[in-house]
């Protein structure tokens, strides 16, 4: 009988763990779900001004491609410092590969769990690299505020250190 009711005891603390670790796995933002938010950015943005309005020039143009499997951001379209950034799954993982103005393409990984609104990425690799010492993006995270408002936020590293951040506030350009 003890042995029955120890027995009865484990397998129900092994299934209260099991429904528990589910409840957890759900609870968290999947990779597929940001890829799936991210494309509804799909369209141009502008910048918010100091004032709080939006101000013309597109910043950001935005458009999902290859059959629905990957996302084109243009970042500065039509400028000298015009970069694109592909967003695509690659597995359970969410990736992207940033074509830099610097002439490297880092690629970043977001960081699991964490708010579905917010996509943290982290550097993993990247080409045109001679070493990791290189400036070059290490991470980006998006805030999607809403359909019609995202910021965007990039920070580059040389030798391992920060050396220039950037954030963009931009809003749906208005047709």
């Amino acid at each position: 009988m003890k042995v029955r009711t120890i027995l009865l005891l484990f397998v129900l603390g092994l299934l209260t763990g099991t429904a528990s670790s589910r409840a957890d796995e759900k609870a968290q933002p999947t990779s597929a779900q940001r890829f799936e938010l991210l494309k509804q950015l799909a369209g141009d943005w502008v910048e918010v001004g100091k004032d709080g309005k939006p101000m013309d020039k597109i910043i950001s143009s935005i458009r999902v491609t290859a059959a629905g499997t990957a996302i084109q951001e243009t970042l500065l379209p039509g400028t000298p410092h015009e970069m694109v950034t592909m967003y695509h799954l690659n597995g359970a993982d969410l990736i992207l590969t940033h074509y830099c103005a610097l002439g490297n393409q880092p690629r970043m990984r977001a960081e699991p769990g964490g708010d579905l609104r917010q996509i943290p990425f982290k550097f993993f690799d990247g080409t045109n690299l001679k070493s990791n010492g290189d400036q070059h993006m290490n991470q980006a995270t998006l805030t999607i505020v809403n359909k019609d408002h995202f910021k965007a936020e990039w920070l580059s590293c040389k030798e391992g250190k920060a050396c220039h951040h950037v954030t963009f506030d931009l809003v749906r350009k208005q047709k």
